[in-house]
């Protein structure tokens, strides 16, 4: 089980997760598994909406961080008994239109809202991955090793090496590097 060695109250980099296999331990643990993809998202109001939307989150929630952590914390626990979170967000804009300060006060509301179910003795686990620049071929480029291949839509004149190295989740390549 993937998160058997994960505090049950963080937010924390998806690193050697994998989306499929956190999903089947929040079940296997009966806790709710949130997912939010926000590969398509190109500034705030796309990253709210998208949250909003993929983890079908009260009307309104989309408006601002605050009631973003108002329905993830407030709203939930006023609805009944909770019996924990495993909440993804994958691809994490990463570009000048969602810079780091936002990325890091996205990465906030769910560190409080983890806090906030820490008081609470509610598991709440956070994994987040930051989006990757793509080729704009829209071709998929197949790693070494039986990886994953990576999709490469939006990305310019960029080595399939260079695309490994870019990519701090791709730890096979790290670890066969040296």
């Amino acid at each position: 089980m993937p998160l058997r060695t994960v505090r049950t109250n963080i937010v924390q980099s998806i690193r050697a997760h994998r989306v499929s296999e956190l999903q089947q331990a929040a079940e296997a643990l009966g806790h709710h598994f949130l997912y939010a993809n926000l590969g398509k998202a190109q500034v705030k109001q796309d990253v709210l909406d998208l949250i909003n939307a993929q983890y079908t989150l009260p009307v309104n929630s989309n408006k601002n961080f605050d009631t973003l952590y108002s329905a993830i914390t407030d709203t939930l626990h006023k609805s009944g008994p909770q019996t924990g979170f495993v909440a993804v967000l994958e691809h994490i804009p990463s570009h000048a239109r969602f810079d780091k300060e936002t990325r890091e006060q996205l990465l906030d509301i769910f560190r409080d809202a983890s806090d906030y179910w820490n008081d609470r003795k509610v598991p709440f686990r956070c994994f987040y991955s930051f989006a990757v620049a793509r080729a704009a071929t829209g071709e998929t480029i197949q790693l070494e090793g039986g990886e994953e291949p990576m999709p490469t839509d939006k990305l310019v004149d960029v080595s399939p090496m260079a695309l490994r190295m870019s990519s701090p989740f791709n730890a096979g390549y790290w670890l066969t590097a040296a």
